[in-house]
């Protein structure tokens, strides 16, 4: 029953690659096609904007469709915390909206603890939820029996909010993909944009392996790829990324109805009804060169993390060296060599998952793991999003470093993005966001990592 399935992540039906054919202009491009760039064009598009999407792989290929599939609200940043209720939001309507099912389901998350020092640690986080208005409250252990049906271990209580919910990674991005192209947009996988023209010192028109469409307005949502994509046209995205480590498993007794947490295991009910399992506090780091030359900037992060990221050193600093910085936009670029990151899940997380599992939750009856994977995170030096006009380029926009935050808060922020290039958010919405903060001398405070 404890077998360990290491293999890719699911291959998704991928209806957005059959034709190529670019229009000869766009309002927006967006570059990516995880969450928040499928978010961004369904918004962009309901107003009224021309957007064409381009994905060098398939519609979720990469983290949005390897994540946890946890959509909450409990211990995330002050900072992101108004957006992520914003998203929340936006999922209880998703399904009437788009008219499909994404496995929404408000079943509440739970961060347990094993002494009275931990839940004393999670009590903090009430100054930050009870300004902002939400369910969030700590459990007794004997309250905390009512909303998980597992004696196995003497939990000591927990940290619930009840409205926080779940989705499904590999039916989110696509179902909303879709009511994009209703809406108007234009999508295309398969489509690698090579990079950005200028015309008067802005952007002009993207090249891309099927040929060049013009623009004024660039949204670069390319994830783990963002940095690459950024340095080739002279601007600097502060961005390392992380790899994850996950496994579904077969179908098990209902225990909870959302989500739970602890230091060695993160459990998530799927609407399968089997679990997304992961570990609680274990990320890998390959050293690249970007670790020394960034490494200023990620100081901060890698001391708050220092327990949880297991760093490495191995063929993928070698194969940094060998990607070049720029590349001419009439031949092939790094984004078709390699259309969509295929991390190996870690063998020894997934003992640490498996054993953990069993000892914490026996009332599951030890299900086999069916499928493993990783994800490649992209992080940014806070922890925080970048949803911010790059200045060095006018007419370019970047959203990334989510920093595995990214499923829930995706729809917000795909709405904050669309805003931002429309002109409609405002100046005092975006600037907790803004690129520019990791450069005019702003401390760099990271926010949680879980």
């Amino acid at each position: 029953m404890g077998g360990e399935a290491q293999v890719a992540a699911p291959e998704v039906a991928d209806e957005f690659a059959g034709d190529p054919r670019l229009p000869a202009s766009a309002d927006v491009v967006i570059i990516g096609g995880g969450i928040v760039g499928v978010s961004a064009a369904w918004f962009l598009a309901r107003s009224g904007v021309s957007v064409l999407l381009c994905e060098k792989g398939r519609i979720a290929g990469e983290q949005s469709g390897r994540n946890w599939g946890w959509v909450r609200q409990q211990g995330r940043s002050p900072i992101e915390l108004p957006l992520m209720m914003d998203s929340l939001g936006i999922w209880r309507e998703l399904p009437g909206l788009i008219g499909e099912d994404v496995g929404f389901h408000q079943g509440g998350s739970l961060y347990l603890a094993e002494s009275d020092s931990e839940l004393d640690g999670l009590r903090a986080w009430l100054d930050v939820s009870r300004p902002a208005g939400l369910d969030t409250r700590i459990l007794t252990a004997a309250e905390l029996s009512r909303v998980l049906q597992s004696n196995a271990r003497a939990w000591r209580g927990a940290l619930y909010t009840a409205s926080d919910a779940r989705a499904e990674p590999s039916r989110a991005a696509p179902a909303i993909a879709r009511a994009a192209v209703r809406a108007g947009a234009r999508i295309v996988s398969r489509c690698a944009v090579r990079g950005i023209e200028r015309a008067a010192g802005r952007v002009a028109r993207i090249v891309t392996e099927h040929g060049a469409v013009s623009t004024n307005h660039v949204v670069c949502a390319a994830g783990a790829w963002t940095r690459l994509f950024c340095r080739s046209v002279d601007v600097d995205v502060p961005q390392l990324k992380v790899r994850g480590t996950v496994a579904r498993t077969a179908p098990a007794p209902a225990i909870l109805a959302g989500e739970a947490w602890c230091p060695r295991v993160a459990i998530r009910r799927r609407a399968d009804g089997g679990y997304t399992i992961a570990h609680g506090s274990a990320l890998h780091h390959d050293i690249v060169p970007e670790t020394f030359r960034q490494a200023r900037k990620f100081l901060p992060a890698f001391l708050q993390e220092h327990g949880a990221i297991r760093m490495r050193f191995g063929a993928p600093f070698v194969q940094a060296l060998g990607t070049p910085r720029r590349w001419d936009l009439d031949r092939l670029s790094p984004f078709e060599r390699e259309r969509v990151l295929h991390p190996a899940p870690d063998a020894q997380v997934l003992r640490e998952m498996r054993a953990t599992l069993d000892e914490s939750f026996p009332e599951l009856g030890r299900p086999a793991f069916v499928e493993s994977w990783a994800g490649m995170i992209e992080s940014s030096p806070d922890v925080l999003p970048i949803i911010s006009a790059a200045d060095a380029l006018p007419g370019l926009f970047v959203a990334t470093g989510f920093s595995g935050h990214g499923f829930g808060i995706g729809p917000g922020a795909g709405r904050l993005v669309a805003d931002m290039v429309t002109g409609a958010a405002s100046a005092t919405k975006l600037a907790p966001f803004r690129l520019s903060r990791f450069f005019d001398g702003s401390p760099i405070r990271p926010g949680p990592t879980i």
